[in-house]
């Protein structure tokens, strides 16, 4: 469906895994989205969403997003010289054993862009999680392969994992413009398709991957055709929002108002 005319596609996206110190997770997800969200939006930056990965208990992952990529370099520039940064980035390091696991990337086309969205979050003082899974699949390409990989997902895979019960939120591949913030470092370099699905919850996750095992077409064709495009097999990351992440369960997140009701994950 068609995005209303107050929203505007998000064209760059970050995907951001930390590793953190043990045990050091719920310090550092209570600090960001109590200081770095809202400060981070009113420097030109989009907060797509933040998440626990069910997997690896001392991870965390972010989605951050811009307009483009010389909003991304003033947007970064204005909030790591300001000084909310500068009061808490000694807190924020300090839970960190690194930070440099990014993907900088680019939607495959504006029907599978993220959105801006008025949508309103909950208050700075939220706790807990969100409802819903967010899964994060990572398709490692041979280079400039990418293109080809896009097109077997759309015509092939999408209508097999719509039918598993699965949505995606976004399908993005990688942003090859130089990183013009260099003091934040991406892996560069890489060929990648990228592909984010939203679940009621684990079960219905759990229910997707047995509905792909049934089905035939996905078995006998299609997944052996994918094992055959990609490099290594895919990263697969289950992911539930924090309590003030605007990706969540309840309902169709509005990031993804113009983003087709198809897609899912390995």
């Amino acid at each position: 469906m068609p995005a209303p005319a107050c929203l505007a596609p998000i064209l760059v996206v970050e995907l951001r895994r930390y590793r953190l110190r043990a045990g050091r997770r719920e310090d550092l997800i209570d600090l960001f989205d109590r200081e770095f969200v809202e400060t981070q939006e009113d420097a030109g930056m989009h907060l797509i969403g933040q998440f626990r990965d069910l997997d690896v208990p001392d991870s965390f992952v972010w989605l951050r997003g811009f307009s483009d990529m010389a909003s991304r370099e003033n947007a970064l520039q204005a909030f790591y010289s300001g000084p909310v940064w500068a009061e808490h980035r000694d807190a924020a390091n300090g839970t960190m054993v690194n930070s440099d696991n990014v993907l900088l990337l680019r939607p495959l086309s504006l029907e599978n862009a993220f959105w801006d969205t008025d949508a309103r979050r909950p208050s700075r003082d939220a706790k807990g999680r969100r409802p819903g899974l967010v899964v994060a699949t990572v398709a490692h390409l041979a280079p400039r392969t990418d293109s080809a990989f896009a097109d077997f997902f759309i015509r092939d895979v999408s209508p097999v994992l719509s039918q598993a019960g699965a949505l995606v939120l976004g399908t993005f591949v990688a942003e090859r413009s130089e990183n013009t913030f260099p003091r934040l470092p991406v892996r560069e370099g890489e060929t990648v398709f990228v592909w984010f699905s939203l679940f009621r919850d684990e079960v219905a996750y759990d229910a997707h991957i047995d509905a792909l095992a049934a089905l035939r077409d996905w078995t006998d064709r299609i997944l052996p055709e994918m094992d055959g495009r990609v490099w290594r097999p895919n990263e697969i990351s289950r992911l539930t929002p924090t309590a003030r992440s605007l990706i969540h369960g309840e309902g169709l997140s509005s990031l993804a108002t113009n983003t087709p009701r198809n897609g899912g994950d390995r």
